[in-house]
């Protein structure tokens, strides 16, 4: 279980503490925001992005960099294929996630575990835009100059354990994610920007098929 918790955790960013971030600022109109975001969510259908990977484990002193592709499509669909300098993928559809690993698959249904489940919304809410209303986090939102950045504090127990922070920073023209956040509490640090982001293409529901 512990091994398929940190495959999960291996795709999210982490940022410690809950101090002031630098170029943000506390929003004013957080009402406003979510308004605007949920309205944009509601539009967005699927989204296709190139992504980079930046991984700092505690016990080394060099960051592993990443690359590869991404897509999400609604309401539960996600593939994320790594392609440099190794090859690894992940899907989730609805339930069932697929984690792929060179030879080794391991499969998860997240439906016989309440922390799979748990950390499987936490992954599709942050990137279709439905974050702000999960009940296992509160929520703090920030303003910048290009970009929002809104931080989701862990309040359900299991998760706390294992997360301190999730930061999403919201693009100012689109309303999608620019790059997850996470802190987990092992001190791990992981930080993946979504790149050149289509919006609304066509994604064929084959990608995310799990045989």
């Amino acid at each position: 279980m512990s091994k398929v918790i940190w495959l999960f955790s291996f795709v999210f960013i982490v940022i410690a503490g809950k101090a002031q971030y630098t170029g943000y600022k506390p929003l004013a109109d957080a009402g406003s925001f979510k308004e605007q975001f949920a309205r944009a969510s509601l539009q967005t259908n699927s989204i296709k992005s190139d992504f980079v990977q930046e991984k700092n484990l505690s016990l080394l002193s060099e960051k592993m960099i990443s690359k590869g592709k991404f897509w999400f499509k609604k309401e539960a669909l996600l593939r994320m294929e790594y392609i440099e300098p190794f090859q690894y993928l992940m899907i989730i559809n609805n339930s069932n996630v697929l984690i792929r690993d060179g030879q080794k698959e391991n499969r998860v249904n997240t439906k016989s575990s309440k922390l799979f489940r748990q950390i499987n919304d936490i992954m599709v809410d942050c990137v279709k835009g439905s974050a702000l209303a999960n009940p296992d986090f509160t929520v703090r939102v920030f303003d910048g100059k290009q970009a929002f950045l809104v931080e989701l504090s862990p309040v359900a127990k299991n998760v706390k354990e294992y997360f301190r922070t999730i930061l999403v920073t919201v693009d100012k023209k689109d309303y999608t994610a620019n790059s997850i956040e996470m802190n987990e509490q092992s001190g791990d640090n992981t930080v993946i920007h979504f790149i050149n982001k289509e919006l609304n293409v066509n994604i064929p529901d084959a990608l995310f098929a799990i045989r």
